[in-house]
C-alpha cells in the first residue's frame, strides 16, 4: 500500500530538506532522517521549541498525534462551527519573554477580556477567591453563626498532629466553612478525599490564612496593599485570542512551516531507540498503522514521562520502568453544551461547590470571546468533569454525558434542560500530573537514567511531570531549544511557576515554594 509523503519544509537558505523514502511492504518503516531535531508532542512546548528552533536556523519537525489539531490540552476544538477550550486558558504571564512571545506569533488577533470567576453553591454566586464577609451575609444568620461557632471551636480544640488538607482547612476555618467551601471542589477535582490529600499542599495553596485574617483583610482592603504586585489569580482581565487558544497554536505550526520547520499530524510516537548513551531514531505511527522512522541528532520530548519510559527501546531498567508506571494522571472531560439563549450568566467560568452534582467547573465560552460563538442568538457552555481514564464518567457514552450535563444545568438553575439544543463531548487523557508522596523519589530515578542520554530534552507539563501552567510550558520549551542550538546550557527544571529562569534555584525539588505549581500529595504513611 503506498503513503502520501508528509509535507515538505518549506525551502530556505541552510535549511536541510528532509529525505523521505516510499515503502510498500506491510508493517515496513517510511524513513524520513536529515532532520536536526525530532520533537514529540505539538502542545505548547512542542510547537515553542520547533519556533525558536526554527526562527534560529535550526531544522526540526514536530511529531503530532492529533490528526487534526495541536496545542494539546490548549487546542481549541470546534463543532458545528462552535469553538471551545479544551478547559480555560488565560493569556497573561509574570514573564515578559512569553508574554512578546504571544504577541510576536499571533499578532493583532488578541483581545483584551474582562475576568469574572465566582463560586456557585447553594443556588448563590459567591466571591471568588473567597471573600468571607460576602460569604458569610449570602449563606445566612443561622449558618454564619454555625461557621462562627465552628471556628471558634477549631482555635480551642486544634486537630493535633496536623497531617491532612483536611485537618489543616478545619484548623484554619472551622469545619463548617470546610465542609462549605473546601471539601466538595477539591475532591471533585484531584479524586481523593481531603482525609488522604497532605496538609503541606493546602500550605502552598491557601498561603495560611485564618478566618481572622481573611475577614480583616476583606474590611480593610486597599488600605495599605502591596503595590506593585500582580497575582495571576486575581487579575480583572487578560488577553486571549480572538478564536481560541488553538488558535495561538495553529499559527504557529503555519510559522514553523513557514520558516522551514515541519510539523507532521497523525504521527503517534510509539518507540524510541536508544544505544544508552544517545537517542537514535523515534518511531511514530498513524491511525492505519503505518510506521514512520525519524532520525536526528537532537530530540526533544514533551510526552508524558509514563509513556516516553514505555517506548524505550531497549527497554529501560526494571527500577526506571516501576517509576514511571508509578507516575499517576488526573483525566478530564468536557461536555459542551449548545444553548438557545443570548446569554446565560456573565462569569467567563464559574466553580461549582455543589456536592450533589459531578460537575466540577463550567465554561461560559462566549464570554472568553464572542467570537467563538458563530450565532449570537446562542451560547455554548462547557461542563468540565475531573476523572480518571477508565472510570464511571470516562466510559460512559457520549449520550449519557450530554443528557447528565442537561440535567445538571437544570438542576442549578442555571439553565433549563429544554434550551440546550446540541451538545459534544470531549474526552482529555492525562490532563494534570498527580503528586503522591513518592513522586519524587520516582521522578529523580527517571531522571537519573533519562540524563544518560545526552542528546534527549524533556519539556512542558506532562514532559516533566510539573503541574504548572502553559507559560512554564512555554518557557521550558525555550530553554530546551537554546541548549539544543548551543545558545547556552541550561537546567530547564529551574524554571518557576512564573516562567521565569532562576539559575541559583533549586532543581530537584517542585515542592519547594516559588519553583513549581502546588499540587495535592498524599498523607504521608507513618
Amino acid at each position: 500500500m503506498g503513503m502520501d509523503s508528509p509535507q515538505s519544509p518549506t525551502a530556505r537558505a541552510g535549511a536541510v530538506p528532509h529525505r523521505w523514502t516510499r515503502v510498500e511492504e506491510p508493517g515496513s518503516e517510511a524513513v524520513i532522517d536529515a532532520y536536526e531535531t525530532v520533537i514529540a508532542g505539538g502542545g505548547p512546548a512542542g510547537l515553542t521549541g520547533a519556533y525558536e528552533l526554527s526562527k534560529n536556523g535550526g531544522s526540526c519537525t514536530v511529531l503530532e498525534a492529533d490528526p487534526r489539531l495541536v496545542g494539546g490540552i490548549s487546542r481549541t476544538d470546534e463543532y458545528k462551527g462552535y469553538r471551545f477550550d479544551i478547559g480555560g486558558h488565560r493569556f497573561f504571564s509574570k514573564s515578559q519573554e512569553v508574554n512578546d512571545l504571544w504577541r510576536e506569533i499571533l499578532g493583532d488577533q488578541f483581545i483584551k477580556r474582562p475576568r469574572l470567576s465566582r463560586i456557585f453553591y447553594d443556588r448563590k454566586f459567591f466571591h471568588y477567591p473567597l471573600k468571607p464577609v460576602d460569604a458569610l451575609w449570602k449563606l445566612g444568620l443561622m449558618r454564619s453563626a454555625r461557621i462562627l461557632l465552628s471556628y471558634i471551636m477549631a482555635q480551642l480544640r486544634p486537630i493535633r498532629p496536623e497531617k491532612s488538607f483536611e485537618d489543616w482547612v478545619v484548623n484554619r476555618f472551622g469545619r463548617v466553612l470546610f465542609e462549605t467551601f473546601f471539601k466538595s471542589y477539591t475532591e471533585k477535582v484531584w479524586g481523593m478525599p481531603t482525609s488522604t490529600i497532605s496538609a503541606d499542599w493546602a500550605a502552598q495553596r491557601i498561603k495560611g490564612l485564618s478566618l481572622v485574617h481573611a475577614v480583616f483583610g476583606a474590611l480593610t482592603s486597599g488600605l495599605g496593599s502591596r503595590k506593585g504586585e500582580v497575582i495571576k489569580t486575581l487579575i480583572e482581565e487578560f488577553h486571549y485570542p480572538r478564536l481560541g487558544p488553538g488558535q495561538m497554536w495553529e499559527t504557529a505550526r503555519d510559522r514553523i512551516r513557514e520558516l522551514g520547520g515541519a510539523v507532521h499530524m497523525d504521527r503517534r510516537v510509539v518507540r524510541i531507540d536508544h544505544d544508552g548513551s544517545a537517542v537514535t531514531a523515534v518511531v511514530a505511527k498513524d491511525v492505519v498503522g503505518r510506521s514512520y522512522r525519524y532520525t536526528g541528532r537532537h530530540f526533544l520530548s514533551t510526552l508524558p514521562i509514563r509513556e516516553l519510559i514505555r517506548a524505550m527501546n531497549p527497554a529501560a531498567p526494571d527500577e526506571v520502568r516501576s517509576a514511571s508506571e508509578s507516575l499517576g494522571y488526573r483525566d478530564f472531560l468536557s461536555v459542551v453544551l449548545i444553548v438557545d439563549r443570548a446569554e446565560t450568566f456573565p462569569d467567563t467560568w464559574i466553580y461549582v461547590h455543589e456536592p450533589n452534582v459531578k460537575v466540577g467547573r463550567i465554561q461560559n465560552f462566549k464570554n472568553w470571546s464572542p467570537h467563538l460563538v458563530p450565532d449570537p442568538s446562542k451560547s455554548s457552555l462547557g461542563l468540565e468533569y475531573f476523572c480518571f481514564e477508565g472510570d464511571d464518567l470516562w466510559t460512559m457514552s457520549d449520550d449519557d454525558l450530554l443528557a447528565l450535563g442537561r440535567r445538571e444545568i437544570d438542576a442549578m438553575g442555571l439553565v433549563a434542560a429544554k434550551d440546550v439544543i446540541d451538545g459534544c463531548v470531549v474526552r482529555m487523557p492525562k490532563a494534570y500530573p498527580v503528586y503522591d508522596d513518592v513522586y519524587q523519589q520516582h521522578l529523580a530515578v527517571i531522571r537519573d537514567w533519562l540524563s544518560k542520554l545526552e542528546n534527549l530534552e524533556l519539556a512542558g507539563r506532562n514532559g516533566m511531570h510539573k503541574y504548572n501552567n502553559q507559560d512554564h510550558s512555554m518557557m521550558t520549551a525555550l530553554l530546551a531549544a537554546r541548549n539544543i542550538l548551543g545558545h547556552g546550557s541550561y537546567d530547564t527544571w529551574k524554571v518557576n511557576t512564573d516562567a521565569e529562569y532562576h539559575e541559583d534555584g533549586p532543581s530537584d525539588d517542585v515542592q519547594t515554594p516559588g519553583v513549581g505549581r502546588a499540587v495535592p500529595r498524599r498523607v504521608q504513611s507513618a
